[in-house]
């Protein structure tokens, strides 16, 4: 009977949904005469002009169609009770599997409604873990968040991505374990890549792109993955270019260093 009265009630909210769809009024989404000619095939774009994320008509055009967005949304009478027991759903404390290398054990671990999960480090197994990173407090709008992550072999570098805004662009920086501070490292244009450290613990292999000319970062296409090696204390300008395939534009590589230390493995 219970679940009978749930269905119910679930089917009369979505009626109710629909209902209130019906009657929504959408902004005007302009057309443009906009013709591309491929080898003799026309295809029409008449929305090209949205293209320009920053112009003033996109902006309009995004203001209205959020002021329509959260309009609908706010006269919906059961969203309060679906937030409230969503946030009661989600709210417990969580970890991620312990990573161990150079005697330390690095995890993540959310106490329940934190939008990112903090990195801790533990020197033993038996030690109380401290906070390592805090991706939370990346920015005061929680628009950059914690990307890969991959300790040194020694356990004294962390190195660790940022991503900002919600784009795949990558910015790789290396932490101090023992400090908890970044030590100026600050590696740019990686995209679709982790980190493999050197057994040494001197530096790490990763993936990148050329840098996109100013005003492409967010619209150019990704073409010629190549793979890198960084080693701590250098520049970016001196990482050593490890591998590339000029005849293959859209492949893309991974470097995965064997734990002995004596191979690295492209994929």
């Amino acid at each position: 009977m219970k679940r009978l009265l749930i269905l119910i009630t679930s089917v009369a909210v979505a009626a109710t949904v629909i209902a209130m769809i019906d009657r929504l009024q959408y902004p005007e989404s302009r057309k443009v005469d906009v013709v591309d000619d491929y080898f003799g095939t026309l295809v029409a774009d008449p929305y090209r002009w949205l293209e320009d994320t920053e112009s003033a008509d996109t902006r309009a055009w995004i203001e209205s169609q959020n002021a329509l967005t959260f309009g609908f949304l706010k006269r919906i009478r059961e969203r309060g009770a679906i937030r409230d027991r969503l946030t009661k759903l989600w709210n417990y404390e969580r970890f991620s599997t312990p990573v161990a290398e150079g005697g330390k054990y690095f995890f993540t671990r959310n106490s329940g409604l934190q939008n990112q999960a903090v990195l801790y480090v533990a020197d033993a197994l038996n030690a109380d873990a401290r906070v390592l990173l805090d991706p939370n407090k990346l920015s005061k709008d929680g628009t950059v968040a914690l990307g890969p992550w991959t300790p040194s072999p020694n356990g004294r570098y962390l190195a660790y991505a940022i991503q900002s805004g919600g784009s795949d662009w990558l910015e790789w920086k290396v932490r101090d374990v023992a400090t908890g501070e970044d030590i100026g490292e600050s590696i740019k244009w990686s995209k679709f890549s982790g980190a493999s450290w050197t057994q040494d613990s001197e530096g790490f292999f990763y993936s990148r792109y050329d840098e996109p000319r100013p005003g492409e970062e967010l619209l150019g296409v990704n073409i010629y993955q190549k793979l890198y090696y960084h080693r701590v204390g250098t520049s970016q300008s001196e990482d050593v270019l490890v591998y590339k395939r000029d005849d293959e534009r859209e492949w893309g590589f991974g470097g995965i260093a064997t734990e002995d230390g004596d191979y690295l493995v492209i994929v």
